[in-house]
């Protein structure tokens, strides 16, 4: 099983720390990488999908050279990330950079910084539930950590396995 990766990108050192550490109780089955411009989310994308999978990605609109949005969007275009989920924290994108991450970057959720802790945990946990219900067979491994209202729903809709 590949592991599924949360990428966070974030170019104020003190903020990227912070999201970071609000995120700690997922880094023990999603490895949590980042980035603080766009140039270098692209090579971090690109070492986690040698690795593994971009399952969620948490993004800043205000970065230094390409904006967070114009990132998302490329990463819907490409088909290794298209799946990927992926989350505006932001304090900064105006109504038409976030229709633009709507509708061209299958924008999955804004939040608005300052964000609290139990609102990232929530939307954290609802994206990563949606993209491993999309993209995993064996759900076992995260119910602790997901939706295991959810995950245990699509367990109980598998068939069993028939006898041999």
């Amino acid at each position: 099983m590949k592991p599924i990766f949360i990428l966070c990108i974030e170019d104020e050192p003190e903020v990227l720390e912070a999201v970071v550490r609000d995120l700690a109780p997922f880094e023990a089955r999603f490895p949590i990488e980042s980035a603080s411009s766009v140039a270098e989310a692209r090579e971090v994308v690109q070492d986690i999908l040698n690795r593994g999978r971009l399952g969620l990605v948490i993004c800043d609109h205000i970065l230094p050279g390409e904006d967070g949005v114009s990132f998302l969007v490329s990463l819907h275009r490409d088909p290794r990330t298209a799946g990927s989920r992926k989350v505006l924290l932001t304090a900064q994108a105006g109504l038409s950079d976030t229709v633009k991450a709507v509708n061209q970057a299958d924008l999955n959720h804004y939040l608005a910084k300052p964000w609290r802790r139990e609102e990232l945990h929530a939307v954290v946990r609802q994206q990563l539930t949606e993209f491993v219900l999309q993209h995993e067979t064996d759900l076992y491994p995260y119910l602790t950590l997901l939706d295991a209202a959810r995950l245990g729903e699509r367990i109980r809709q598998q068939p069993l396995p028939a006898d041999e």
